[in-house]
């Protein structure tokens, strides 16, 4: 018997697709054989755990690659920023010994032009056919430039007195304004010119407690003249009355 095969090609594609591999015949082969659903539901699990295990560990070990990098970071910028605050300490040990340093010397720097202007505003205030004959501190303190440096301790042991320790002395040269009192004597041909005198004195920022001790006629050149003792104490003037000028030394 004769057969004609009147579609070209059918043969040779049934030949070549019974050579392939059928994938929806193997799954659902596989699920033919697979009929307990619990084990199908373990291996759905056994599945999904593998999957949330894998993501879980992706992020954990991006998240440990993050921290170590921040740390390697910041134990970068503790080395670095240990050094920048060690020299800041450093600086700012040095700026409080210099203010220290300035304080002390501004200290005795307002204390050494008391007596120039206390001379200046008495010269000021002296009013014509007046002279002084006298001009003296009457209390003695540690202002006093010409009372001797205080004693150590065993010198003072050694003269039978009693002195306070060189950081006592220390801070009584520099605390608080200094307390001058000082007695002016001098002589006048007008009782009038006294008056003014001692308004003028009581009028300047640097004296206070100006007091009229007492007053005398005495014979002078053979003429009839007041003698006067005044006594007044200084005071610490406010900062507008002082005039402050820097000084520059040009060094060749």
């Amino acid at each position: 018997m004769i057969e004609i095969n009147l579609l070209p090609g059918s043969g040779k594609k049934a030949r070549s697709g019974g050579a392939g591999v059928n994938l929806s015949g193997a799954l659902s082969g596989m699920a033919a054989r697979v009929k307990d659903p619990f084990l199908a539901g373990a291996m759905a699990a056994i599945v999904i755990a593998v999957l949330a295990i894998g993501g879980m560990f992706w992020k954990t070990r991006a998240e440990a690659n993050t921290l170590l990098e921040g740390l390697q970071r910041a134990q970068a910028d503790s080395i670095r920023y240990a050094s920048i605050i060690k020299e800041k300490h450093k600086a700012e040990t040095q700026r409080d010994s210099v203010l220290k340093q300035m304080a002390l010397i501004s200290a005795f720097d307002d204390k050494r032009y008391v007596w120039p202007h206390l001379l200046d505003e008495i010269s000021r205030a002296l009013p014509p056919y007046t002279w002084l004959t006298s001009v003296e501190q009457t209390n003695i303190t540690t202002d006093d430039p010409q009372r001797a440096l205080p004693q150590r301790p065993a010198a003072a042991a050694k003269n039978g007195k009693n002195a306070k320790p060189d950081s006592a002395a220390d801070a009584d040269s520099t605390a608080g304004p200094p307390q001058v009192k000082l007695r002016i004597i001098g002589n006048t041909v007008d009782i009038q010119a006294l008056t003014r005198f001692m308004r003028l004195l009581e009028a300047s920022p640097f004296l206070q407690n100006v007091q009229l001790v007492k007053s005398a006629l005495i014979i002078v050149d053979n003429k009839e003249v007041t003698e006067f003792t005044v006594d007044a104490e200084y005071e610490v003037p406010d900062a507008s009355v002082i005039r402050k000028t820097p000084f520059t030394l040009s060094v060749r």
